[in-house]
């Protein structure tokens, strides 16, 4: 697929456009810092803003969109479930909190942010098939676009689609350079569900990575611009974050150039340069 602006878009399974390229707000502190990221962000052309319940940041965000002067419809916006609100009533309830918050009445992506969190470690299946049903109710009357998962290996989304009457049609996790997730990919992208890939600069790690440097030098642009490109050469969609005005504006000039196939490889091969992904039942939280 070729795209030419961080607004073209990629199709879901249910036939929603969601923009190729996102902006990430994880680790964006509320208040005038993420206000003033996330309507740079607008100004510079961007059209999908991702947010979430836990990151505390989603009243700021609203406020972005809102003094943009963007009209709503024009903005794809994603929020998540966070974990202690995972079930079919904790579910409903956390979605008009974050519709409060971030002032909208519907959400153009909703996914839930973990499929095995901590509370519910004994009985995540069962939880989730609540959850879940509360997100297929939110979807059928159309306050949220589309709906999916985040963090999800295969047998999360196995379970879920025991009880679901709707595929998740997103699935968002941790994709950079060295860090693919072949396995989870592969199965996503067999079922039809969209890869978003968060961290897609190893949350900093390869900015100052040799390895990615060479890279930068080669095709003249900054590592930054040469991980996102990759990451949409891979089929994903990345989710680049930033509160440098600089970078937020540069890391949307990735569509005049291309990498090679092989320098595509290349990078994928390059392990654990900018992390790796935590198992998501092992996590602490």
């Amino acid at each position: 697929m070729t795209f030419k602006s961080v607004t073209d878009a990629y199709r879901l399974s249910n036939g929603v456009e969601i923009p190729c390229v996102g902006f990430g707000t994880w680790q964006t502190p509320e208040g005038e810092v993420a206000v003033s990221s996330v309507k740079t962000a607008l100004a510079a052309g961007y059209r999908h803003i991702d947010t979430a319940a836990i990151y505390g940041n989603e009243e700021s965000v609203g406020r972005a969109i809102r003094e943009s002067g963007i009209p709503r419809k024009d903005i794809f916006l994603t929020t998540k479930l966070w974990n202690e609100d995972h079930g079919y009533d904790s579910t409903l309830r956390a979605f008009e909190a974050s519709s409060r918050r971030l002032g909208t009445d519907y959400f153009d992506l909703y996914l839930i942010h973990w499929p095995n969190p901590v509370r519910f470690r004994a009985n995540w299946q069962e939880v989730n098939a609540g959850t879940w049903k509360a997100f297929e109710e939110l979807y059928n009357a159309k306050k949220a676009r589309a709906i999916g998962v985040s963090n999800f290996h295969q047998r999360h989304i196995e379970a879920l689609l025991k009880t679901a009457g709707i595929a998740p049609q997103v699935n968002q996790i941790r994709l950079c350079p060295g860090d693919t997730q072949d396995a989870v990919v592969e199965y996503c992208r067999s079922k039809n569900i969209l890869l978003e890939a968060y961290s897609p600069l190893g949350v900093g790690k390869l900015l100052g990575a040799p390895e990615m440097q060479v890279f930068a030098e080669k095709y003249r642009r900054s590592v930054a611009q040469i991980c996102i490109r990759w990451s949409l050469q891979r089929g994903y969609l990345p989710l680049p974050k930033s509160v440098n005005p600089g970078r937020i504006r540069e890391n949307t000039q990735v569509f005049d150039f291309e990498l090679s196939p092989g320098d595509v490889e290349t990078i994928a091969g390059f392990t654990g340069i900018g992390g790796m992904d935590r198992n998501p039942d092992e996590a602490d939280f």
